[in-house]
C-alpha cells in the first residue's frame, strides 16, 4: 500500500531527542526558544510563540486578539472542524463564506455580504498548502478594520506573490505527524505585533510572566522542547521536501490530465503552493476511493462534510447553503504527493486513477 501521507523521522531527529534528554531540560527551555527564532524567519515576521498543536494556536489568536462572547468571525466552511471551533471556543460565531471553486480557498468576493458590526476578523484558510487570495482579503479587512488570522496549518513555506503565508496577520501553524514538517504535534503562532505576541506567550503558561506570578487567566498549551528539537531538524528540511512534493504534483497533474473525468488541481499564478495535499476532484468519488484503496494506493478525503453541516454546527442552528462548498465535498479525493515516493509510487498511482 502507498500510503496517503509518510511522515519522515529518521536518525537527526532520533539525536535531536537524546540529545535533549541528556540535557534535562525538557520543556519551554532553550530549544523552544531557537525553534520560535527560525520559524519567525520562515515566516518572515517578528514573533513566534511555539504551543502544544495547530488547535491550540488558533485558540490563542482569538483570545490574543480578544474576540469573545457576542463577536462574529469570517471563514471557510471546507477545512478541517478547528478552523471554525477556535472561535466557539471562545464564545464568538463563526460565519461562513463559499469558497472559489479553483482553489478551494475563501472566495474574497462573497465576504464583504457577511461583513457585521459584529464582525472582528476574517480567518483564511490556507487549505491544501494553496494560498488564499490575500490581496484582496487583506483590502477587506483593512476597510472594516478587522483582524486577520491566517490558518496556514498546511502551508509551511507557502508564499503569495513572493511573500511568505503568515506573514499578512497574526498566523497559525500545525506541526502534527503527517503535515509539510513535524514537531510530532505541536503549534505555532506567529505575528508582527509584539501586543499579540506578548499576551499569546502569558497564555500558553498560565497567564504567568515569571514563576507562580499569574496576570491573566491563561492555559497549558506549551510545547516541549523535545519536540522542538524534532522540529528545528524538519525545518531545516523543509524547503527540499516542499520541492519535492511540488515536483511529484507536476507530474502527477502531467499524467493525470488525460484521465477523463479527473479534475487535477490549479495552482494559483500568484502563489506558491506546497502540497500538504494533492486533491483531485472525481466523479464517484466514494466509489473511486474504495477502489483506489483496493489497488494499493492510500487516498484521503479532505473534507466529506463543510463544517456548517456538522451535527455540531446544525444543532447550534446553521442554515447556510454554500454550494461550491458542498460540491467540493462530494467530489475531493487526495492522492499522495509526499516527498518518499519515488517516480515508480507515482507511475503506480496514475496507472491506478486511469482503470477506474
Amino acid at each position: 500500500m502507498i500510503p496517503i501521507a509518510k511522515p519522515i523521522l529518521g536518525p537527526d531527529e532520533q539525536k535531536a531527542i537524546l540529545d535533549v534528554i541528556t540535557s534535562g531540560q525538557l520543556v519551554q527551555g532553550p530549544k523552544v526558544r531557537e525553534f520560535e527564532t527560525r520559524f519567525a524567519e520562515l515566516c518572515g515576521v517578528e514573533h513566534a510563540v511555539a504551543v502544544s498543536s495547530g488547535t491550540t494556536a488558533l485558540h490563542l489568536a482569538l483570545l490574543a486578539h480578544q474576540i469573545g462572547e457576542s463577536d462574529e468571525v469570517i471563514t471557510s466552511p471546507f477545512s478541517f472542524i478547528a478552523s471554525a471551533n477556535c472561535a466557539l471556543y471562545v464564545g464568538a460565531r463563526p460565519v461562513f463564506v463559499d469558497i472559489e471553486p479553483n482553489y478551494f480557498t475563501i472566495d474574497p468576493a462573497e465576504i464583504e455580504a457577511r461583513i457585521t458590526p459584529r464582525t472582528k476578523a476574517i480567518i483564511p484558510v490556507h487549505l491544501y498548502g494553496q494560498a488564499c487570495e490575500m490581496d484582496a482579503i487583506v483590502g477587506i479587512a483593512e476597510k472594516y478594520h478587522l483582524a486577520i488570522i491566517e490558518d496556514a496549518c498546511q502551508a509551511h513555506g507557502g508564499l503569495y506573490k513572493g511573500r511568505p503565508v503568515g506573514s499578512f496577520g497574526t498566523a497559525c501553524y500545525s506541526l502534527y505527524a503527517t503535515k509539510n514538517m513535524t514537531t510530532i504535534e505541536g503549534g505555532m503562532l506567529v505575528t508582527n505585533d509584539a501586543q499579540i505576541a506578548e499576551r499569546a506567550r502569558l497564555l500558553r503558561n498560565h497567564g504567568s510572566p515569571k514563576t507562580y506570578q499569574h496576570v491573566i487567566l491563561g492555559y497549558n498549551m506549551r510545547m516541549t522542547d523535545l519536540s522542538a528539537a524534532v522540529g528545528l531538524v524538519q525545518l531545516a528540511k523543509l524547503k527540499e521536501w516542499n520541492s519535492i512534493r511540488r515536483a511529484n504534483a507536476a507530474y502527477l497533474s502531467e499524467k493525470l490530465a488525460q484521465v477523463e473525468g479527473v479534475v487535477t488541481p490549479k495552482v494559483r499564478l500568484e502563489g506558491e503552493h506546497v502540497f500538504h495535499q494533492y486533491t483531485i476532484r472525481i466523479p464517484d468519488r466514494d466509489n473511486a476511493a474504495q477502489r483506489l484503496r483496493e489497488k494499493g494506493v492510500g487516498v484521503g478525503i479532505h473534507y466529506p462534510t463543510p463544517i456548517h453541516q456538522q451535527p455540531l454546527y446544525q444543532d447550534l442552528g446553521y442554515a447556510d447553503v454554500l454550494p461550491v462548498a458542498e460540491a467540493a465535498c462530494r467530489e475531493v479525493l487526495s492522492l499522495p504527493v509526499h516527498p518518499s515516493l519515488t517516480r515508480a509510487d507515482l507511475d503506480f498511482i496514475v496507472r491506478a486513477v486511469a482503470s477506474l
